[in-house]
């Protein structure tokens, strides 16, 4: 790049992907590195609508954000009919958006980058690091199974075909069981596969191995057969999670009494229904949901942005004391609640995480990307949940579904086997346990 003084002393470029849960999570973990080596610089790279968002004002002195362009047009409003559009704005930006700023980080800072880290979704990064002769260290936000589907992408299109049939099951890929089908795979994989997206997903996958290493948000005895596959791929396979153990969480408030409301309730009766902050429920599937839980009887806590016109008329005021509906909850805090009995979700991967720590089955209702994949791990391999009859969210089904783990020895059993998952996760967080060990080789490669 440009000419600069202190050659010898360390700064690090970290290069965030702004959408959905990934720039949080890659802070998270970059603040834990910097409190470790407070002699490192770090430059925090993602839009500004994220940075703005993401740091706080009691932040590290060695952490400093840096806004790129988002690669919207001046004066752009979002479409509602097609939310999509910024993302597919943001990647054609994509990489000089993140070299200019890069370049006035070197200055600024008057260090040259001597470690790349980034979103594992930016293969493009990694040709920055060979290029500056450094490391790169990318991070994973999502779950092993998926990752290992995308690193093996090309080989799975060899034996499945480009659009190979949505019923075929996947019993062909080291790791995989009869149980898991082709249309459980991510977009990209086998359909899908020439959008802006998929095409960066695939060349991500052909990138990563070439990583220094390639770290997770996960911990290795959650998958150890997916996780011992995955590092014969990468020359290092780091599992530093799961986060929420790891990584300092932002206190939450319960500003709409949730915990307080749980309080009346018996231990492992009631259903929380949450399904993140960006996806929106189907109207006819969430009036399908809403009459399920009013027939059931079971109590309810729905963390629900927006309800009133979509809900079936009255089903307000005929379960005001059946449940409680809220725009938001401490997810965290509600899952470690004594009486939550099953989580009903979309099964994205910090979800799943929260989950089965706190011990609390899932009904899964997957949307895109990995949550299919997540929901058919949860099910089929781990036992610690059940999807939905056909897929989608009808009276009947989700009614069963309610049953299977609310009321039934099913539900029972995987609380039991969820101990374990619980007991695992805090055993690799521990001083001498495997995250933890994994973290510290993590230290070493981004600041040595």
């Amino acid at each position: 790049m440009s000419e600069t003084t202190n050659a010898g002393e360390k700064h690090v470029a970290v290069l965030a992907f702004p959408f959905g849960t990934h720039a949080a999570p890659l802070l998270s973990l970059v603040s834990r590195i910097a409190a470790t080596a407070p002699n490192v610089y770090f430059s925090f790279f993602c839009t500004s609508n994220s940075n703005n968002s993401d740091f706080s004002n009691e932040g590290l002195n060695n952490i400093k954000p840096y806004d790129v362009y988002d690669g919207l047009p001046e004066g752009y409003t979002c479409s509602f009919n097609n939310p999509i559009e910024p993302v597919m704005l943001f990647l054609k930006a994509l990489p000089e958006n993140y070299k200019s700023v890069m370049e006035v980080a070197v200055r600024e800072r008057q260090r040259e980058i001597s470690c790349i880290m980034s979103d594992a979704f930016y293969g493009f990064a990694g040709k920055m690091a060979e290029e500056m002769d450094v490391n790169w260290v990318p991070l994973w936000t999502a779950g092993p199974r998926s990752l290992l589907v995308h690193v093996d992408t090309d080989v799975i299109r060899k034996r499945l075909g480009d659009s190979g049939s949505e019923d075929q099951t996947l019993e062909i890929i080291p790791g995989f069981s009869s149980s898991m089908r082709a249309v459980d795979l991510p977009e990209g994989v086998i359909i899908n596969i020439s959008t802006p997206f998929s095409m960066m997903l695939h060349n991500m996958g052909l990138m990563l191995p070439h990583a220094t290493a390639v770290a997770i948000n996960s911990y290795e005895e959650i998958d150890l057969d997916i996780v011992n596959k995955l590092k014969q791929r990468f020359h290092e396979f780091l599992n530093i999670g799961p986060f929420l153990l790891t990584c300092p969480q932002t206190i939450c408030s319960d500003e709409h009494g949730c915990l307080e409301w749980l309080d009346k309730h018996k231990t492992d009766s009631v259903a929380y229904i949450s399904f993140g902050s960006v996806i929106t429920l189907p109207p006819p599937e969430q009036a399908a949901l809403a009459e399920a839980l009013e027939a059931s009887g079971f109590p309810f806590l729905w963390s629900l942005r927006s309800f009133e016109e979509s809900l079936p008329k009255g089903f307000i005021e005929r379960t005001r004391t059946q449940g409680k509906i809220v725009p938001w909850a401490p997810q965290m805090l509600v899952l470690g609640h004594r009486s939550v009995g099953v989580f009903v979700t979309h099964c994205g991967w910090n979800s799943v995480l929260e989950s089965v720590i706190a011990g609390v089955p899932m009904i899964c209702r997957p949307f895109f990307g990995d949550q299919r994949l997540n929901m058919r791990t949860v099910e089929a391999s781990w036992g610690v949940g059940v999807g939905l009859e056909g897929g989608v969210f009808t009276k009947d089904g989700m009614v069963k579904a309610l049953e299977q783990t609310l009321s039934s020895e099913q539900g029972k059993e995987m609380r039991e086997k969820e101990e374990a998952f619980n007991k695992s996760a805090l055993e690799a967080v521990a001083r001498d346990g495997s995250s933890t060990k994994d973290f510290n080789t993590l230290v070493k490669l981004v600041t040595s």
